[in-house]
């Protein structure tokens, strides 16, 4: 199995170009998406839609008019959707629909769409993909790091780089070889990583500290979600 890694939002530009045919794609937004979607499934959400943009999310709950709205925009809630991006939200009963829009991890999810698969991942869900990727094996895995903006997100390569540790046998790329040194740096305590990352300090600046450390949790959750058609599923 070759490990390969995505580490920026510039490289993910041009996935949409490329030959994913025979790869799964990881994709990580720790701090908060994909944290938030993990917490979604693991609460009882049977589909959840990630969009682009706004518009496509109001287009979206047309077609799925049970479907709640989340997401944010500057880390904040959207106006007049029902949810933000804080995965505290997402424990909430009844949400079978979800339709979300995020700045970067939504963006990077459908920039991997024709990828043999798209799997959602977190922190919160590392055991299940590690057991799902000793299941499934892959010929190639790209781990994708959302990132902020246009930015390297610390919190998303650490991620990376502790699924790579899982696999000491395979042949890991430049990129997986700079995660997995990130990941042996802070794998002592990762929620002070989290903490010390920038997205952590501006979500704590802002309150939300909670949300930091929620996200911080390994394996808390025994589920994968599986983008196909759109639509991410627990897989």
């Amino acid at each position: 199995m070759i490990i390969d890694a995505i580490l920026t939002p510039a490289e993910i530009d041009v996935l949409p170009q490329a030959d994913l045919s025979a790869s799964v794609c990881v994709v990580f937004d720790v701090l908060r998406a994909t944290s938030s979607i993990i917490t979604g499934l693991a609460h009882g959400a049977e589909e959840i839609r990630p969009v682009v943009s706004i518009e496509e999310a109001l287009s979206a709950r047309a077609q799925w008019p049970d479907a709640v709205l989340g997401g944010e925009r500057f880390g904040d809630r959207i106006d007049g959707f029902d949810l933000g991006n804080s995965p505290l939200e997402y424990c909430r009963a009844g949400l079978r629909r979800i339709v979300t829009t995020t700045t970067n991890g939504t963006v990077t999810l459908q920039a991997c769409a024709s990828a043999r698969e798209v799997w959602v991942g977190a922190l919160l869900n590392m055991q299940a993909l590690v057991d799902r990727l000793r299941q499934s094996g892959p010929e190639r895995v790209l781990l994708v790091c959302a990132g902020t903006f246009r930015e390297l997100a610390l919190e998303d390569v650490l991620a990376a780089g502790m699924l790579a540790a899982a696999f000491p046998e395979a042949t890991l790329t430049d990129a997986a070889q700079v995660a997995l040194a990130l990941y042996r740096q802070h794998q002592a305590n990762l929620c002070a990583a989290l903490e010390l990352a920038k997205n952590g300090r501006v979500l704590r600046a802002h309150g939300r500290a909670e949300d930091v450390a929620w996200c911080a949790q390994v394996s808390r959750f025994p589920i994968v979600g599986v983008l196909r058609d759109g639509v991410i599923r627990r897989g």
